[in-house]
């Protein structure tokens, strides 16, 4: 803020590099597994959220986007603690949105259900970052949706 001024659009997207750790199956998820994941996805936006929420109430405007895999809408087994956490983010970013209506500040969720830009998974769909960015310019200028899925089939 000292150096740019008001914050106009918090992003916040937890993603850790590949950790074989995080492919861990709800039936074999330790609570400790999950909450690794708890405090890098939500403990973690709530940080951000409120470094910048008081000042945005304040001036009445500004855009909090919070972004997920597709396992946060359409949980995947092998990522069961990761997918947990993300599920929890979604549900607050929602909420958040619910409470800040009427405030002139906007809470979104974006749930990204493809791979960016170069395939990871065999099979599975890939989309270009420009294509994505789509998604989050239209939750800035709509700012009455809570929740984007962006997916390709």
């Amino acid at each position: 803020a000292g150096r740019f001024g008001t914050i106009d659009v918090l992003e916040y997207s937890p993603a850790g590099a590949a950790d074989p750790s995080m492919m861990i199956a709800p039936s074999a998820a330790e609570p400790s597994d999950v909450q690794k994941q708890m405090e890098f996805y939500l403990y973690g936006a709530m940080a951000a959220t409120r470094a910048v929420l008081p000042a945005m109430k304040a001036a009445g405007s500004g855009t909090l986007l919070f972004t997920t895999g597709g396992g946060s809408v359409d949980p995947v087994p092998m990522l069961g603690s990761v997918n947990a956490a993300a599920a929890a983010l979604r549900n607050w970013s929602i909420n958040l949105h619910k409470e800040l209506a009427g405030t002139g500040v906007h809470a979104a969720h974006v749930a990204i259900n493809v791979a960016i830009d170069v395939s990871t998974i065999p099979g599975f769909p890939v989309a270009p970052a420009s294509e994505i960015a789509q998604a989050y310019w239209q939750l800035t200028e709509s700012r009455d949706v809570p929740e984007i899925v962006f997916s390709k089939s």
